[in-house]
């Protein structure tokens, strides 16, 4: 499978997912990844402590609305960015880490971006030099390196941050294994035109308005018993 891309210049390019890529591209989004994603809910054992995560129904309301109101119009579309114009990363990177959130939501990202960039390196792969490298800066400079395809990259790092929010929640509610399928499935429908809508947002659209992750994350950092580190 091959994606054509003609640029404002006329230039015809061909960015391939093909079988190499596809595997590379699974590789980056799997939770085998050795970069910590288990370790963190991204607020989400915040709400299952304050009551607001309760059950399946409101586990996927939460996630949901993260998705659509935080992920979705701000880290997807800074994303796109950094993997369409590799040269603005530490640009893009600066603004992704400003955007977080809350403390420990900004170090999750950081922390997550120390381990991809040290495993990116043993693979041979370049990362711009940043005081603080986001997820999304390592993440973009591997999709990057391998050529893998903009639209299909995005899909996967919205479904790998899509499954560890629910297997987070099978963990800290607890939820079944056969709802948290359920859940994917229906969840993961959405991601493709996400996806779309974050190639195609212009700059003046990005923002998230997510008040009550925010509170909650910040009130995790000082939960007296916790799993998770977000």
């Amino acid at each position: 499978m091959a994606t054509i891309i003609t640029t404002a210049t006329g230039t015809t390019t061909s960015m391939a997912t093909s079988t190499e890529r596809l595997s590379r591209l699974l590789q980056l989004a799997s939770p085998a990844l050795p970069v910590g994603a288990f370790s963190y809910s991204g607020g989400l054992e915040g709400a299952i402590e304050a009551g607001i995560v309760t059950d399946a129904a409101s586990t996927e309301r939460w996630i949901s609305d993260v998705l659509e109101h935080s992920v979705a119009p701000m880290e997807a579309p800074i994303l796109a960015r950094m993997i369409k114009e590799p040269t603005r990363i530490p640009e893009w990177n600066e603004m992704f880490l400003a955007s977080r959130e809350a403390a420990e939501l900004r170090a999750e990202s950081v922390q997550m971006g120390y381990s991809l960039r040290r495993l990116l390196s043993d693979l041979e792969v370049a990362v711009p030099a940043l005081e603080e490298t986001s997820y999304p800066a390592a993440y973009a400079s591997a999709v990057a390196a391998w050529k893998v395809e903009p639209k299909a990259a995005l899909v996967a790092y919205l479904w790998a941050w899509l499954e560890n929010q629910v297997m987070a929640a099978v963990k800290a509610v607890p939820l079944g294994q056969t709802v948290a399928q359920k859940m994917l499935l229906a969840m993961g429908g959405r991601l493709e035109a996400l996806a779309a809508q974050a190639l195609a947002m212009d700059d003046d659209a990005l923002g998230n308005f997510t008040p009550g992750l925010a509170m909650q994350s910040s009130r995790h950092e000082t939960q007296y018993s916790r799993l998770f580190r977000s």
